[in-house]
């Protein structure tokens, strides 16, 4: 029973992992850049979704879309102002620009919202299921299930738009795409706004769960690169995969050897895939 109940939160995890990791892969593959920033993105959108519960009463499960095309725009134009200029640079000059841009909202939110955790609580409580013999928080299950529906509609949009084919086009072969017609830059600046707003949408969801702080951002990028290297970059469905893998190890880790060491565990057989398979489970060249 013990395990089940382990095994259903690691899973539960693993799908609001798969959210934040999402817009982080997608901007790694397709413009090649590091976004150190992605980390205090998730806040950013997990203080919108916090201050619009706490004046408008607004469900986070509902507010998610709203945070994630608030931070589409920014990221927008962060991309276009910031990153555009020093796109095919070295890789060290976009991974010191997106540093120095999350240091710069990091303050900006310490600033405003102080260090101190904040966390939206559901009036009234939304309950406990259980499923088999494992028990689930409502909240926590609504918020999965919220954050892989926005993973799959990323998927269907790389899969069967226009955007998406031009997006895939580009992270295969930049050039060809540009001897097609496709504006590059529009694209790059397009992908990193999509990375935005799943950003943004996974604060949200963060934010009906966990407490949420400027200092967590680190954490948050911490976990986006490691699902990408587990699921290998430049796959949708990997980063899935690598959610729930990392929720799961997590979890167990937590069981086995305290949770001060589950993060630790993760990094260890991160370190052991790159070994034995560095290109991640299900990863492959373009995004699927």
């Amino acid at each position: 029973m013990l395990t089940l109940q382990v095994l259903a939160n690691g899973l539960a995890l693993g799908g609001l992992y798969a959210s934040i990791a999402a817009g982080f892969s997608l901007v790694w593959g397709v413009l090649n850049v590091i976004n150190l920033l992605h980390g205090s993105l998730i806040v950013l959108g997990g203080y919108l979704a916090y201050f619009a519960f706490a004046a408008f009463g607004v469900s986070p499960f509902v507010f998610a879309p709203v945070a994630g095309l608030a931070l589409f725009a920014l990221g927008y134009a962060v991309q276009v102002v910031a990153v555009n200029p020093v796109m095919g640079r070295p890789v060290l000059m976009t991974l010191t620009l997106t540093f120095g841009l999350n240091l710069l909202l990091d303050n900006i939110m310490l600033s405003a919202f102080s260090a101190d955790y904040r966390k939206i609580t559901l009036d009234p409580p939304l309950g406990i299921v259980e499923l088999g013999q494992a028990l689930v928080p409502v909240d926590r299950l609504i918020a999965t299930a919220v954050g892989l529906a926005l993973v799959a509609g990323l998927w269907l949009l790389l899969r069967t738009t226009q955007l998406g084919r031009a997006i895939v086009a580009v992270r295969m072969d930049r050039e060809a795409a540009a001897l097609m017609g496709i504006d590059v830059r529009r694209i790059y600046a397009l992908a990193f706004a999509l990375g935005a707003f799943m950003a943004g949408a996974a604060g949200a969801l963060f934010a009906a769960i966990f407490p949420i702080s400027p200092v967590a951002s680190g954490g948050y990028l911490g976990k986006a690169f490691v699902i990408c290297v587990l699921g290998g970059l430049g796959s949708v469905p990997g980063v899935v995969v690598g959610g729930f893998a990392l929720g799961v190890i997590e979890s167990f880790g937590a069981l086995a050897f305290g949770p001060e060491h589950a993060g630790t565990l993760a990094f260890v057989l991160l370190i052991a895939l790159l070994v034995v398979r560095p290109q991640g489970l299900l990863g492959r060249a373009g995004f699927q």
